[in-house]
């Protein structure tokens, strides 16, 4: 890792001076600590519930990282995450050692840090694109969280950058760090399911209706102009954003001005484990047909409620994607195997207890996080690389499309376009944002 001019002149100095005996060990590198110089140094965009409770955490527990800063348009969030932080360092489950955690309302003020190494990005979805790629090119390595796009061409502008800028990409999705994905993709990768002819996977439906609200009071400590951000301007209502001082499920996770919905929230993890599975991670379907039904016409909260989905592909496979209670399942020649976030069935039950020979395919076994750590050290590319996130997140946003334009469409996955077809291509850089109405 490149030592940043700061960072340089800390260690120089530190070379001039006598180090007192009171310096813990830690900070030194002893006892198996990474040194100050090693270290991985973190920001945290993004202090919502995933943050608290699963980034952070997960991150500073992770050896090797420091952190250095978060950033959020709520105070009260910033609060919470600095207080967390300091928490897991005091209790001793952080991995390095505490200082300083610096506040920020304005993500681009964390990013002109020069002692900053990465950043993890947890923020509203509309926010995603555009906060990953001023990150990379403030040469920041990048955790972002899925889905990590709105549009097809914001995911070929994260593809662009990271190339460009040399940066490291992670999704910060767990799905491919479970048992069960990786248990699925080793046996279906060395074939031993035989010849692959169908997916299903499944989310959950999206919450009821939501009735019209009214204009409120943006509450005090927080920046709503700045949480908009690309979005269009509305006004503000609690359930447009989250509950102030709250960790519960925020309302832009059902409004089409911030969000597609579980189509790709929740998509994102099962979708992610059967194009990894199938080796379909890198391509996308050629045939797409859907069916969805948005909530009524007055209804606040406006995502889809529930859909179906057909996808074809070029080799013939075909995907069928669907509300119910999620998993993922693939049929092939010599039986199935079916998966969730914990969960694993499979007929033959033989499946089930496999042994790999040592000549198959081995796939890595990592959690998210130290994945995206040790690559930033490493400079290889993560498990779920931007290619791949922009492939998954892409096949939500296909299926989304032809959904809202209501008839079958066909796709270039080479080209990334639509075929003949001007109306659906209109959405490959342009977010749906309204509901259709049949």
């Amino acid at each position: 890792m490149t030592i940043t001019p700061n960072r340089r002149n800390f260690l120089n100095a530190m070379g001039a001076v006598s180090v007192p005996m009171l310096i813990p060990g830690s900070a030194l590198g002893l006892n198996g600590a990474k040194p100050p110089s090693e270290r991985v140094t973190m920001g945290f965009i993004g202090c919502g519930r995933q943050t608290f409770h699963k980034n952070i955490p997960l991150f500073v527990r992770t050896e090797g990282v420091q952190a250095l800063a978060i950033c959020d348009v709520d105070s009260w969030r910033r609060d919470q995450a600095v207080a967390q932080i300091k928490k897991q360092y005091d209790e001793g489950k952080a991995k390095g050692t505490y200082s300083q955690v610096a506040k920020y309302s304005d993500y681009q003020e964390l990013l002109a840090r020069d002692d900053i190494d990465a950043v993890c990005i947890a923020t509203p979805d509309h926010w995603h694109a555009t906060m990953a790629l001023d990150a990379m090119r403030a040469g920041k390595d990048v955790a972002l969280e899925k889905p990590i796009t709105r549009t097809i061409r914001e995911g070929q502008q994260l593809i662009e950058a990271a190339k460009k800028y040399g940066r490291v990409f992670r999704v910060d999705s767990e799905f491919r760090s479970g048992k069960p994905a990786h248990r699925v993709t080793s046996l279906v990768r060395n074939g031993y399911l035989g010849k692959i002819h169908r997916v299903i996977t499944c989310v959950p439906e999206t919450d009821v209706p939501c009735p019209p609200q009214s204009e409120m009071p943006v509450p005090p400590g927080l920046d709503y102009e700045r949480w908009q951000g690309p979005a269009p301007r509305a006004p503000y209502t609690q359930r447009r954003v989250h509950t102030p001082r709250s960790w519960e499920r925020p309302g832009w996770m059902r409004h089409l001005y911030y969000c597609d919905g579980m189509i790709t929230n929740w998509g994102t993890h099962l979708c992610n484990g059967a194009m990894w599975a199938t080796d379909t991670e890198r391509t996308g379907p050629v045939k797409i047909q859907g069916t969805g039904q948005y909530p009524n016409a007055d209804s606040f909260w406006n995502v889809l409620l529930k859909f179906e989905i057909d996808f074809e592909f070029a080799d013939g496979l075909q995907w069928v994607y669907r509300t119910e209670s999620p998993y993922l399942m693939i049929e092939g020649e010599q039986g199935w195997i079916r998966a969730g976030f914990r969960e694993l069935d499979a007929k033959p039950k033989s499946l089930l207890t496999v042994q790999l020979k040592p000549d198959d395919q081995k796939f890595r076994f990592k959690s998210e996080k130290q994945d995206f750590i040790d690559c930033v050290r490493s400079r290889e590319e993560t498990l779920e690389p931007v290619e791949v996130g922009h492939r998954v997140t892409s096949l939500g946003l296909l299926g989304h499309i032809a959904i809202h334009t209501g008839r079958t469409l066909q796709w270039d996955p080479q080209q990334e376009v639509f075929v003949n077809d001007d109306e659906a291509n209109k959405y490959l850089d342009t977010p749906i944002r309204e509901p259709r109405r049949v």
